[in-house]
């Protein structure tokens, strides 16, 4: 892949959204609590996810605004599937993908709340092989060549480097240093696994940077999850399943979909857009061991947007508290922000103007670009390199998810939507 191709391709979890179109002569970011949505410019949305499936772009998809305990717009386009021809519904299954990581967040700060894990632990704590990683630093010759030179650690990596991406885990899929190479070179998804011969796989490799300095996409969650196995004596599944999914009744939400009824209402992208370009095949329809917490996860709309309205609700869904509101809020600050020593290069994938919680990127600022892309302060955010996409405006006090399959639009199709979502606000 040359490096035009290489800056352009999908990367799991990737949010590096670019500027949004014209906007209204108000503007479209930061606008004051209170604005409800006028239903014509609603039908915009409409318009576009219509043509979307006519032109032949998309399979189809799922796309849900809710606001102030309504819904506001809910509807479905196009086929879960255009060779079955199923139609979409709230019970249709999609891949997640990077989505995967905010809900194993979500339960890691159940943990953490519960007093098995802290954010200051050193993984090594828990995994003592990560005691012993070094820091894959690139060395240049007068001739041009490059190697890689391990050094020592300067800190040890913690709970919060996993949380925030900050730990050094990268992946091998995106990106030309010698430490990516290092990760795609590894073959790390050969053969059957499970989150610990995982962990030991990547504790095998050099880190991409120090521990801390540098916001850096990998596997960071998977590691995050088998430290939450090791705490609770559990699977990552079962542990999912007692603290959040069972609870909030997620029925359809997991890691694998095996069975004959569920196979029927698996969505699948289009033939021509079916390279999610994640370095390895999913295997969503086969059972295996790895539980893959940094993008393995399944769920439907029926599902995710429980999910999505405890978050809105500050942590609590129909009663009951999943995050106290310490929680909440320790979990939706910026952790990577000017004082936090952390470093952001080209591949800082919660884009301008987002900082860094604990599972999702957070509306900081306007950002660099004129006008601001949409939306509000202190909203949150994240996706997945299968489409799916998620904006939590609590200052709206709104919700938005979209579920589709389709590695190839979705940026364009996520930035479209939310550009149509805060122009259909009106105060």
């Amino acid at each position: 892949m040359n490096s035009r191709r290489l800056r352009g391709a999908l990367v799991c979890g990737a949010l590096m959204l670019a500027a949004a179109p014209a906007v209204r002569a108000h503007g479209t970011f930061d606008i004051p609590a209170g604005a409800r949505f006028n239903q014509d410019r609603l039908a915009k949305i409409t318009e576009f996810f219509r043509n979307e499936v006519a032109t032949g772009k998309i399979a189809g998809a799922n796309v849900l605004i809710h606001q102030r305990g309504k819904t506001v717009f809910h509807q479905t386009f196009g086929v879960q599937d255009v060779v079955s021809k199923a139609p979409i519904t709230d019970k249709t299954i999609f891949r997640l993908s990077s989505l995967t990581k905010v809900i194993t967040s979500v339960v890691a700060m159940q943990l953490i709340e519960d007093g098995k894990i802290k954010l200051d632990d050193p993984v090594s704590k828990y995994i003592p092989s990560f005691a012993n990683m070094k820091v894959g630093e690139e060395k240049k010759a007068e001739d041009g060549t490059k190697t890689l030179e391990l050094v020592p650690l300067t800190r040890p990596i913690t709970v919060l480097d996993l949380m925030r991406h900050t730990s050094g885990i990268t992946y091998g899929f995106y990106g030309d240093s010698l430490v990516r190479k290092a990760y795609k070179e590894a073959n790390l998804y050969a053969g059957e696994f499970d989150l610990a011969e995982f962990a030991e796989r990547i504790a095998r490799l050099p880190l991409h940077n120090q521990p801390g300095a540098l916001w850096q996409y990998g596997h960071s969650t998977d590691i995050l999850a088998r430290i939450m196995e090791i705490v609770s004596g559990k699977s990552l599944l079962e542990i999912e399943k007692e603290k959040l999914f069972d609870p909030l009744g997620m029925t359809d939400t997991g890691f694998f979909v095996t069975e004959p009824e569920r196979l029927q209402r698996l969505a699948q992208p289009l033939p021509n857009d079916s390279d999610f370009r994640v370095g390895r095949l999913y295997r969503t329809e086969v059972r295996q061991k790895w539980e893959s917490a940094s993008g393995g996860m399944v769920s439907t709309m029926a599902d995710f947007s429980k999910f999505a309205q405890m978050l809105l609700n500050g942590g609590t869904f129909e009663g009951r508290t999943y995050l106290s509101p310490n929680t909440f809020k320790l979990m939706t600050s910026d952790h990577t922000g000017k004082d936090s020593g952390v470093a952001r290069d080209y591949f800082y994938f919660p884009g301008d103007g987002f900082g860094m919680g604990l599972g999702f990127a957070v509306r900081t600022d306007p950002g660099n670009a004129k006008p601001p892309p949409p939306g509000s302060l202190g909203e949150l955010k994240w996706d997945g390199a299968s489409g799916c996409y998620m904006v939590v405006d609590r200052k709206q006090e709104m919700f938005f998810v979209v579920l589709e399959q389709t590695p190839t639009e979705r940026q364009r199709v996520q930035r479209t939507l939310k550009q149509l979502v805060y122009e259909a606000l009106e105060n």
